[in-house]
């Protein structure tokens, strides 16, 4: 298996290569050449996996099809070791929970719960495999990694939690100033390791985001200082996330001629490409439901065919922080596949054409039509009032808290039903770190996980920074041994 860019790089590499380096040398991202082909027999025994061996042997199995340069005895104990009762509270790893509409007998739909590990967020279900992955491979090759990423909200956090203490890496996480939860900020502020920095960004998520591409593609402070990246642009990353896909395939349906829709709440595109890869390989997905808040910048593409960013001004500041998002940058890896992958056009407009535009419009070309047709992606907008009201009646029919941004995607679900098709809409976050909204719409407070009692409260270390990318190096810098 071999790896390649997402603009047209010359070089092929390995897996292992790709997952410490983050973006490829000419800024695009990594793709596998092909995408692996799951037939009917293999998705029969890909099923049979999981329901005799469970979550870790079906992670070890679509993982190994993209794999090839870790043992395979090796890769599973990595899998194994990631995916457990102990860290993730279930046995299922990430359990379907039905939502019934008032007055039917048959769910609604479906609940994939995915944040039931560390930090509870879904971000985790790939983060804990990075971190053991990462410890790994640097103990293999006897290097350090300097992990540099953005967070709007949780996956600072996860990635802090999986690598804090693991020999061989640092993290220098960004984050928008003010612009999380007050539980998201002691999550992550309150990590007092060595090994872990955080620094606040006096700006928006996007600024943060365009700050990491930036050191990225500074080939000479990236190899002088080994920085690598955790954000979903690792492909590493989003890979340990298909996976989820196929385990709530598995749950939902009882015969592979069945297919079943995902609702995946989001912002950077990061889950839902997760899902796009899955139904690639052949599973049996109808749609793609891409669900956004008010920052609504990829409804407004697949409704129109126009990409456009908004600007730092007119980034709406919401109650589902972690999609408040413009620049959603694992959406290149979809327009690579929806343009045939022409590598000199996604250069065109990635490279060089949005951040010069603004905006990119394949309104008039004719493979803009496949986004729908080919590769099954809808989507919808939720605002504040939809939230709460949606927060409100999953509450009363069903006895379950939602967060905010899960309450996005049940809303655009709703939307989209069809009796035929099983809807799955992903989890984002358990709603302890969204509580404020929570006691808006229920004038409830959240159930909060015992470790987690007192956490705003504990002594915090954070660095506050403006959106200089030549400060933010000088910092790293300065903390590199």
């Amino acid at each position: 298996m071999r790896y390649l860019s997402t603009r047209g790089h010359a070089d092929r590499k390995q897996f292992c290569e790709i997952l410490l380096e983050g973006l490829a040398p000419d800024g695009g991202l990594y793709l596998p050449e092909s995408y692996p082909q799951i037939d009917a027999s293999a998705l029969s025994r890909l099923r049979q996996v999981w329901q005799s061996e469970g979550y870790a042997a079906l992670a070890f199995e679509v993982l190994s099809l993209y794999i090839d340069d870790i043992p395979r005895e090796d890769l599973l104990a990595l899998c194994r070791k990631t995916y457990t009762v102990e860290v993730f509270g279930t046995k299922e790893i990430v359990p379907l929970k039905p939502l019934q509409a008032a007055g039917q007998a048959q769910p609604e739909m479906f609940l994939e719960a995915l944040s039931n590990g560390p930090t509870l967020a879904f971000k985790d279900m790939a983060m804990q495999l990075l971190g053991n992955l990462f410890e790994y491979e640097l103990a293999r090759r006897g290097e350090a990694l300097n992990i540099f990423g953005a967070t709007s909200g949780d996956t600072g956090s996860a990635a802090e939690y999986a690598m804090r203490g693991k020999k061989g890496v640092r993290v220098f996480m960004t984050s928008p100033n003010g612009r999380m939860s007050p539980f998201q900020q002691a999550q992550m502020f309150s990590l007092l390791d060595e090994n872990i920095h955080n620094i606040a960004i006096d700006g928006v998520f996007d600024d943060c985001q365009d700050i990491v591409k930036a050191v990225s593609n500074d080939l000479d402070f990236k190899r002088q200082y080994k920085i690598g990246t955790v954000n979903s642009i690792n492909w590493a990353r989003l890979l340990a996330q298909v996976v989820y896909y196929f385990a709530g395939y598995f749950q939902a349906t009882t015969a592979n001629g069945q297919k079943v829709s995902f609702t995946v709440p989001s912002g950077n595109f990061g889950n839902v490409c997760a899902g796009h890869v899955a139904r690639m390989m052949g599973l049996p997905i109808e749609h793609l439901l891409v669900a956004t808040n008010e920052n609504d910048v990829l409804d407004e593409f697949f409704r129109k065919g126009v990409y456009r960013v908004r600007g730092t001004a007119d980034t709406h500041e919401t109650s589902s922080p972690s999609m408040d998002i413009s620049k959603a940058s694992n959406f290149e890896r979809f327009v690579f596949d929806l343009l045939e992958r022409d590598a000199p056009k996604t250069q065109s407009i990635f490279g060089d054409g949005l951040s010069r535009d603004g905006f990119f419009d394949l309104s008039a070309d004719p493979r803009f039509a496949k986004a729908a047709h080919t590769y099954g992606f809808q989507s919808g907008k939720s605002t504040h009032a939809d939230r709460l009201h949606t927060i409100q009646q999953v509450y009363a029919q069903n006895g379950i808290m939602v967060d905010p941004h899960t309450a996005d995607g049940i809303k655009v679900a709703k939307e989209h039903l069809n009796p035929a098709v099983p809807m799955i809409v992903l989890e984002t976050a358990l709603p302890i770190k969204f509580a404020a909204t929570l006691v808006e719409a229920l004038g409830l407070e959240p159930n909060r996980p015992a470790q987690f009692e007192g956490i705003e409260k504990l002594p915090k270390r954070v660095m506050v920074m403006k959106a200089d990318v030549a400060q933010i190096k000088a910092y790293i810098a300065a903390h590199c041994d």
